[in-house]
């Protein structure tokens, strides 16, 4: 019985406004509060000896922002950019800091506003495979979409390379299981 309570409370918790978008033909939403803003592709400036899933970063504003491929990111094939392509750039909290990544994405769908009886918890695939990222399935608009904590995306020492401006990018190591 206590299990159910706490996964009620964990599903009322997660229920509110999502920025829906495509990988492949798989769709994935992010918390709306987490989202800074949606652009179109631009220059990506590669970095040298960086993971596959670091595209490179790029000059917004004048403030310069790395940007990760979350299809290579989450071991999906590459593909080439459209004119649907975009960059998400999120706000990624770590400790008392704030960081801004950009993720690239194959296509932006909508906000959806996302009841907390509309999302179950993440399924179990075994203790081998880490979905501590995703934090629930959304049921919208006759299909699955995927709840992603962005936070949880990339690793903790992933994250301390990135804040770190692109200098500890190239020590980044891939983590077992992980793309």
């Amino acid at each position: 019985m206590g299990e159910t309570v706490q996964t009620a409370k964990q599903t009322t918790a997660l229920a509110g406004k999502y920025l829906t978008f495509k990988l492949v033909e798989e769709e994935y939403g992010l918390e709306i509060l987490k989202v800074r803003e949606i652009i179109g592709m631009m220059a990506i400036t590669r970095v040298p000896r960086t993971p596959d899933f670091v595209r490179g970063v790029i000059n917004l504003r004048g403030k310069v922002i790395p940007v990760i491929d979350l299809r290579k990111k989450f071991g999906m094939e590459a593909t080439v950019d459209t004119e649907e392509t975009c960059i998400i750039v999120v706000d990624v909290a770590r400790a008392a800091e704030k960081l801004q990544i950009g993720i690239l994405v194959d296509s932006v769908s909508e906000v959806l506003d996302i009841k907390a009886e509309d999302i179950e918890d993440a399924p179990s695939f075994g203790s081998d495979l880490d979905t501590e990222f995703i934090m629930g399935m959304a049921k919208a608009k006759g299909s699955v979409k995927i709840l992603l904590n962005i936070e949880k995306v990339l690793s903790h020492n992933e994250l301390e390379a990135l804040k770190a401006g692109g200098e500890g990018l190239g020590q980044i190591r891939p983590q077992a299981g992980a793309s």
